[in-house]
Order: structure tokens, then sequence, then C-alpha cells
């Protein structure tokens, strides 16, 4: 789908910790926790995610890729962009993004104050590019926007890690399902690590069904546990 022009139905919010998200009243939800968006992407992205696949990994580590089911306001995106340029890694980064934001109302985030400049000028230059093609940012930063619906994305690679940033289940409950969720795993590599912030007993079966190893790790300000979950190494 296209970029909604109007974003009528969107507006900046402050979160617990004085950054920034988007509240959007047609799915009645933030884009980030009201809790802390920067903390909340900082601690179950960067490091449930990023940071433990680069400490875990028995692969090269100068390169990864990650695709995140959600681009949203791009703030996991920028925050990995700038640890991937600052530690040398090649980054192949995908998000999906049935509803892309305008140019304006990603600038109005202000997440321009947790990166260095060039990080986050980078991102705004090559943000309209990025929704048609990969994109290179900078040395070690490719971005890709996928404008379309989870159930119709494809992909012919597979990731490192996958971001899994929906709308909560009782906004967005077929984001959860367990056709989605299967849907996403198909674009996770062997021994790859799944992490999202929420955790629940049906998240958790669908999951181990399809045989990842399934771990709850402590959550983000304002919610006790999130959920993480490696591919199995053996795993085709």
């Amino acid at each position: 789908m296209g970029t909604d022009q109007s974003a009528s139905h969107l507006q900046i919010v402050t979160t617990a910790d004085g950054s920034n998200t988007i509240y959007n009243a047609l799915v009645g939800e933030n884009y980030h926790s009201r809790n802390g968006a920067l903390q909340e992407s900082l601690h179950v992205f960067v490091q449930s995610g990023l940071e433990y696949f680069l400490e875990n990994s028995n692969t090269n580590n100068n390169d990864v890729s990650i695709l995140e089911v959600g681009f949203g306001t791009g703030l996991n995106f920028l925050l990995t962009a700038n640890v991937c340029t600052q530690q040398q890694i090649n980054l192949i980064y995908t998000g999906i993004e049935a509803y892309p934001l305008t140019d304006e109302m990603l600038s109005q985030t202000g997440y321009g104050q947790y990166v260095p400049a060039p990080v986050w000028q980078s991102m705004l230059q090559n943000y309209r590019a990025s929704l048609k093609s990969l994109t290179q940012l900078n040395n070690y930063v490719q971005l890709q926007i996928a404008p379309t619906a989870l159930a119709d994305f494809t992909s012919l690679i597979k990731y490192d890690i996958i971001y899994f940033d929906a709308f909560a289940v009782a906004h967005q409950p077929e984001m959860w399902s367990e056709e989605a969720i299967t849907h996403t795993l198909k674009f996770l590599k062997p021994g790859g690590v799944f992490v999202t912030y929420a955790i629940t007993g049906n998240l958790k079966r669908t999951i181990k069904a399809l045989g990842l190893k399934v771990e709850k790790a402590p959550g983000a300000p304002g919610k006790r546990e999130m959920l993480r979950a490696v591919s199995n190494i053996s795993r085709q």
C-alpha cells in the first residue's frame, strides 16, 4: 500500500523517558511504549536482539541482516544502524510497513537527538528511495522498506534477526496469528534470533511448534517479560 499522505490520524506524543512516539487513532495504539519509546527500542531490539546475536552467533559478525515487522517511525532501525556504523558491521535491513509515514511525520519524531547527525540525515534523505529498492545509506548500512502487508511480503534472502514490532494483539490480532508468525519465521536463518516486546501463551506455543527455542527475557520498562526465540541450527 502507498503512503497515507494525510496523516490526520497520527499525533506525536511524549513518552515517560522523554522520547517521542506516534499515536495512531485508527488503530488506537502507539507505535512505541508510553513507558519509554527509546528505552523499549534499545532494550527489546538493540540489546536483546542485535547485541545478543552478535555475542552468541558463530557466524561472521562483520555482516548482519535484519527483518523488521512494523518499520513504523524507524526508531529501531536508527539505533541499529548507529551500532552497526560504529562497529563497522555491514547491515542489510528490511522493514515491512503497510502504511509508511510521510517524510514530514518522520522528521517530527525528533529521533535525530539519539544518533549522530550523519545517521539521522542519511535516513531522512534516503527514506523515499528505500521504499522502492535496497538503498545504501553509508559505508555500512543498506535499507529497504517494503510498503506491503506482512502476508504479502516475500524475500529471496533469509535474515539473521527478526524484530517483530507489530501493534499489540488487542489492537491488531491478525498480526499475531499462527499464520502470521509462521509466515514471518520463514525468513529467519537457522541459528537466527527472533525478538518481540510481547509474550503470550499462544505466541510461545506457535513458535515452539515451529522448532525454535523460546525463552522469556526481562521486559522493557512497564513489562515484566519479553520473548526471544532462537532458530535451531539444524532447522531447514
